[in-house]
């Protein structure tokens, strides 16, 4: 309850990549239910992400539209196919995303 809407999102990606990491482990283990439903979980989340962009903030947040919209496909994929290798490319997207926000997060702090 008092953590930033910045700190809220950090907190998305790192709910995400989690969900992510269990759901290819488990894709990987042959446990094909508990993947697709980690899978879901994580989508949900990035779902989230997408419509709470302010698309008034111009290029960024159209950018990172397009950017949750392709992972939600590869997670899509992921699910029809069982497919690990998917959903490791949304753990390296989301990854690097969550990476720049905790710097943005820490230069905005020390300023």
């Amino acid at each position: 309850m008092t953590a930033s809407p910045e700190q809220l999102v950090l907190m998305l990606y790192d709910g995400a990549i989690r969900f992510l990491n269990q759901g290819a482990a488990a894709l990987r283990n042959g446990q094909s239910d508990l993947g697709r439903q980690r899978v879901r979980r994580a989508d949900a989340i990035v779902e989230e992400l997408n419509v709470s962009l302010d698309m008034s903030q111009g290029e960024v947040a159209e950018r990172l539209r397009s950017i949750y919209i392709f992972c939600r496909r590869q997670l899509l994929d992921a699910n029809m196919h069982g497919s690990a290798e998917h959903v490791d490319s949304v753990v390296k997207l989301l990854s690097e995303l969550r990476e720049g926000w905790q710097g943005a997060l820490a230069a905005q702090a020390a300023a």
